[in-house]
């Protein structure tokens, strides 16, 4: 029986076999390419959720407090200290679409009754600018009115 001639592939050369493993990289980022664009990815949006929490704190030099309760369309809090000397500040805040408002009632040295901005200052504090022992007067914070976003 007469054997039959054996066939073998033909050895490819090397720059042959990179432009086929160039073609196949090619092909296989195209085929993720077109899959990945199948899928939109809608960002979540969660509905603003009513919150609040309040914490207070006590030591030996003195006392601080804050609370704060939102309904997901505006804001209203409060924060504060009173120190071991006796001097006191609460600041009483609302934000909402109208913009940030805050009052703040202390009896801080070099303090006196004044509106800046969208804050009230009440102060009860002896008019004047001194200072006590070892500290300089510090003013009462002062905010700008912000706007709400409503998110």
């Amino acid at each position: 029986m007469a054997s039959l001639p054996s066939i073998s592939p033909t050895p490819l050369d090397e720059s042959a076999r990179s432009l086929l493993t160039y073609k196949q990289k090619i092909t296989v980022i195209a085929a993720l390419a077109v899959v990945a664009s199948a899928f939109v990815i809608e960002p979540v949006h969660h509905a603003p959720q009513p919150y609040k929490f309040e914490y207070s704190v006590k030591d030996k030099h003195g006392e601080q407090h804050r609370q704060e309760a939102g309904d997901g369309h505006a804001v209203q809090g409060s924060y504060g200290f009173t120190d071991d000397r006796g001097i006191q500040r609460q600041v009483t805040y609302v934000a909402d679409k109208s913009g940030f408002r805050a009052q703040v009632k202390t009896n801080e040295p070099g303090t006196a009754n004044q509106n800046p901005a969208a804050v009230h200052i009440i102060s009860n504090a002896p008019n004047g600018h001194g200072g006590y022992a070892g500290v300089l007067g510090a003013p009462a914070i002062v905010a700008a009115p912000i706007a709400y976003g409503g998110y």
